[in-house]
């Protein structure tokens, strides 16, 4: 039976987010679902990003690592994480002050679930100049979730999917998302608008968008073989 307030681990990886990053850490702690631990992970910033995360004091738990890519500080929060259940921030985003408290009553309800996303509206940062907006897409409407943001799951697991790899600069989210389809997880995504998604100069898709279509057909390729050999190896033998 799951807790009624069950502990969750909230992870924000950060390199050069000084700009953003007070922002994402107020989103959290103004959550109306207040059983969770903040854990910044700083992949080694040469900005204000620390002076930032140590403003907010013993409210957060910070970390500061030599640069290692976006995976590989969220590896290390979870290797911190004291939680039962997980939840990812880019420094960039935000949440909705409700975000914790519905995905946690949706686990309540349905017990067997593994993770639970929601709707994700995105917004161009109000820093972002209006020429440069006019040449990148910001739907109105929200998506679904299939983002770091959005995302609650079970410690259990994600420990049966396993860390987000760090071969890839850009598309480490598409393949660990990949690999938890293949182990066959329980997912649910909500009506309920849960994060925004913060447009901006610096996004990684946008900065490296060439490497991230690379990334995705390495990806799709690798997620194709591994079930071709998962094929081959159910086939019976004569």
């Amino acid at each position: 039976m799951m807790p009624s307030s069950p502990f969750v681990s909230v992870i924000i990886p950060v390199y050069n987010g000084d700009r953003y990053l007070s922002e994402a850490i107020e989103s959290v702690l103004q959550q109306t679902y207040q059983s969770f631990e903040v854990i910044v992970v700083d992949d080694g910033s040469t900005d204000n990003t620390a002076t930032v995360a140590q403003q907010f004091g013993d409210t957060i738990r910070y970390l500061y690592q030599e640069n290692g890519g976006t995976a590989a500080a969220r590896n290390t929060g979870i290797q911190m994480a004291q939680g039962d259940f997980l939840a990812f921030l880019d420094a960039d985003d935000l949440w909705l002050e409700h975000k914790l408290a519905v995905q946690v009553r949706a686990f309540a309800e349905q017990p067997t679930l593994d993770l639970v996303s929601g709707q994700v509206e995105q917004f161009f940062s109000p820093d972002l100049p209006p020429d440069v907006q006019a040449t990148l897409h910001c739907p109105s409407d929200p998506i679904p979730g299939c983002i770091p943001s959005a995302l609650l799951i079970k410690r259990q697991a994600f420990d049966r999917v396993g860390n987000f790899s760090t071969v890839w600069k850009v598309a480490e989210f598409p393949d660990w998302y990949a690999r938890a389809t293949e182990t066959g997880l329980v997912t649910h995504t909500l009506a309920d608008v849960v994060a925004k998604r913060r447009i901006h100069a610096t996004n990684k898709g946008i900065q490296h968008k060439q490497t991230a279509q690379l990334e995705y057909v390495r990806i799709l390729k690798a997620a194709l073989d591994r079930k071709r050999a998962n094929q081959s190896s159910h086939e019976p033998t004569h």
